[in-house]
């Protein structure tokens, strides 16, 4: 019993000394690790550069940079999500779609926000709005009743290429 009140104490000592150091911080753009019902009263904010788009890019690279971007997210849930709605769309999509999905995935910096907006949970920003996020919106409701508990294999890549 002493040594779990000793933890937790030890704990609360160490939260509250890294508070002093990071609560002044402020970014219009970082990672926030918190959740819709969190009372945000230990919000720590971590200061992330500025999100840039790749001008001049050659729209074949995009694309696979995209379809990796699409797979290695932060949490399962999007990747599971955006990789699958990659491999659907993203070889279809024109130069001003890539650019809206470029955005989209990579601007927001919690994932959890691009997967509550896709699965209509909370609005969507006006700054993401766009024929993209339609897509990707009626992609998530699942209409066929796809069984999607894993990204795709990249099988599917070399099959493309021959």
């Amino acid at each position: 019993m002493f040594s779990v009140v000793a933890k937790r104490l030890a704990t609360s000592v160490c939260w509250a000394a890294r508070k002093p150091a990071v609560t002044g911080v402020v970014s219009s753009r970082s990672y926030r690790g918190d959740s819709p019902d969190d009372s945000r009263s230990d919000l720590i904010e971590i200061p992330l550069p500025p999100w840039e788009e790749k001008l001049g890019e050659p729209i074949d690279i995009k694309r696979r940079r995209l379809l990796y971007e699409s797979r290695k997210r932060g949490m399962l849930e999007n990747c599971i999500l955006l990789s699958l709605f990659a491999k659907q769309y993203l070889n279809t999509m024109s130069e001003i779609q890539l650019q809206q999905y470029d955005r989209l995935i990579n601007e927001p910096s919690n994932d959890w926000d691009i997967y509550y907006w896709a699965t209509e949970t909370q609005p969507t920003p006006e700054v993401y709005q766009g024929e993209v996020m339609d897509m990707l919106k009626d992609f998530t409701k699942n209409r066929n009743h796809e069984q999607r508990l894993d990204a795709p294999s990249l099988e599917y890549l070399q099959k493309e290429s021959q």
